[in-house]
């Protein structure tokens, strides 16, 4: 369950990226407003895939 919702996220995040591009393109968004929203949405990315490599150090045990 708890990948599965990494996953999702880690979508979200491209899902942005795309929308980004869009206002940029629209005239929303300056190029350099829309450069640091995007490097902003591939570093959530890179968390989101470190996490999904190893997540057994995000998921705490259940207590018994």
């Amino acid at each position: 369950m708890f990948a599965s919702r990494i996953t999702d996220a880690d979508a979200e995040a491209t899902e942005t990226e795309v929308w980004i591009d869009f206002a940029r393109d629209c005239g929303y968004l300056s190029q350099k407003s829309s450069d640091e929203l995007s490097q902003a949405c591939r570093e959530v990315g890179k968390i989101l895939g470190s996490i999904l490599v190893t997540p057994e150090k995000f998921v705490g045990q259940a207590k018994r």
